[in-house]
């Protein structure tokens, strides 16, 4: 039999508990389980003046920002709906059923004065992240590194070429946010600084964002989010927003290594990265100057493909500072002795050594070594050491086990665009792509507490 037609009636008391209504298992759940804002207020509490009228709950502004984060919601607009629609999402924001949303105009106005001032944003992450230290999730033994590109919210057609582009000619004072805070990191490392060449294109509405092509698909505007991750469970160390090039984005893991050293007390044995961090200043960096083993791959330009000798065919003798080639013949700096002794290396950073020329007119080898050439030089890196070492390391059970621990940081990328829906920008300038990719990586790790982390419903359970 066909029941009753359903209808709404109105009742004048209802009971209803939000909290009866969120399902056990759903993730935002677990999630508050593991996190703890109570700080926040202590933190900003000298951002906020002691007169005026009440201002808007920091913890409730930023457990919002944190569902549009987990929940890939990208819009604020949309996200003040969601949370005004969804259950699960008022009770995460601990809201009652008539509590008012705050309007979306408040995350702009929060998040460029006392949000950006009092780097709020990256206490909360270096708060998470200290949460899995502590639950063990992280060792801090083994890091990998590796940058990944997200566009920017800039039109190919609203940008000036290169040879049209002049900073200096920019008003500050009537410049877009955006356009202030480039002219402000054109002496930042991660930016500005990271490169003297100029990009083949500068937007308008975000400048500081890299004209590339990386993908190898047409050209667009991006930033690249750089990771620092601990392999025991990918928990994201650090992260960091730079220009799309390979200057920065090297530059970003040693300005992460330092700050997780500093903020958390870790520094790690080994890093895994790929062949764009194997340059020789920076193996020279990990090996000389921070103590830590580059499972690196050695980027290596000696190799000819011509067929003639290559410069791993020469045997270096570091105790007498000289190469012996396969004929047996000595290569050195200098084959006689100077009143002033003269070292040091090339403007490149090298340091050449030849073998005399009567030993190259004799050899049966010089066909295959230096046709061309009257003598047979080599060039070798000051940093060659590092370089050495690196290559010992790569034929270690080890290192190949590093190979496949790299994959996590590349799943986190993964993870980062199609779940969390970041695979373009919405907010414009370095401190936009910082508050997004830093927000973003709080909610990865928070996905990581609440699903990894030991006995945490119990102990919440018992309280």
């Amino acid at each position: 039999m066909m029941g009753p037609r359903q209808e709404a009636q109105s009742a004048l008391f209802y009971d209803f508990s939000i909290e009866d209504h969120i399902p056990s298992d759903h993730i935002l759940r677990a999630i508050d389980d593991v996190i703890d804002l109570s700080a926040i207020r202590k933190y900003l509490a000298d951002f906020y003046s002691s007169t005026g009228r009440p201002s808007i709950d920091p913890e409730l502004m930023l457990r919002m920002l944190l569902v549009g984060y987990i929940m890939g919601i990208r819009s604020e607009r949309r996200l003040c709906d969601e949370v005004h629609l969804n259950l699960a999402y008022r009770w995460f924001c601990k809201l009652d059923l008539t509590d008012a949303i705050p309007d979306h105009s408040s995350f702009s106005k929060n998040r460029h004065g006392r949000f950006r001032d009092s780097d709020v944003l990256r206490y909360v992450f270096e708060t998470v992240v200290a949460q899995c230290i502590e639950t063990g999730l992280a060792s801090g033994q083994r890091y990998a590194a590796d940058a990944s590109i997200i566009a920017a919210d800039a039109n190919r057609q609203n940008s000036t070429p290169k040879a049209d582009w002049n900073p200096e000619v920019i008003n500050p004072d009537d410049a877009p946010r955006a356009v202030q805070e480039y002219l402000e990191t054109l002496d930042d490392a991660a930016f500005g600084a990271a490169s003297t060449v100029t990009p083949k294109f500068i937007s308008h509405s975000d400048p500081a964002s890299q004209w590339t092509g990386a993908r190898g698909g047409p050209a667009y505007f991006a930033y690249s989010t750089n990771y620092l991750i601990d392999t025991d469970n990918a928990v994201i160390m650090d992260v960091e927003a730079t220009r799309s090039i390979r200057q920065a984005e090297v530059g970003a893991v040693k300005t992460m290594i330092d700050r997780v050293q500093k903020v958390h007390y870790l520094k790690p044995e080994r890093l895994i990265a790929d062949t764009a961090y194997g340059s020789g200043p920076m193996l020279d960096w990990l090996v000389e100057k921070r103590g830590i083993a580059p499972h690196i791959p050695v980027i290596d330009k000696s190799g000819r493909k011509d067929g003639t000798l290559e410069r791993a065919d020469f045997t270096y003798d570091a105790e007498n500072d000289l190469y012996i080639c396969p004929g047996g013949k000595e290569l050195k700096q200098y084959h006689r002795a100077y009143k002033t002794p003269r070292s040091g290396a090339n403007k490149d950073e090298t340091i050449r050594y030849r073998a005399r020329k009567p030993d190259c007119d004799t050899c049966t080898l010089k066909q295959r070594c230096c046709p061309k050439e009257p003598q047979r030089k080599i060039t070798r890196s000051i940093y060659e050491k590092s370089r050495d070492i690196a290559r010992v390391l790569a034929q270690t059970h080890q290192y190949a086990i590093s190979r496949k621990l790299r994959k996590k940081v590349e799943m986190s990328f993964a993870h980062l665009k199609r779940i969390h829906g970041l695979g373009r920008l919405r907010l414009r300038g370095p401190c936009g792509a910082h508050d997004e990719f830093i927000l973003a990586a709080t909610a990865q790790n928070l996905k990581k507490l609440a699903k990894l982390a030991p006995n945490t419903n119990s102990v919440r359970k018992a309280a």
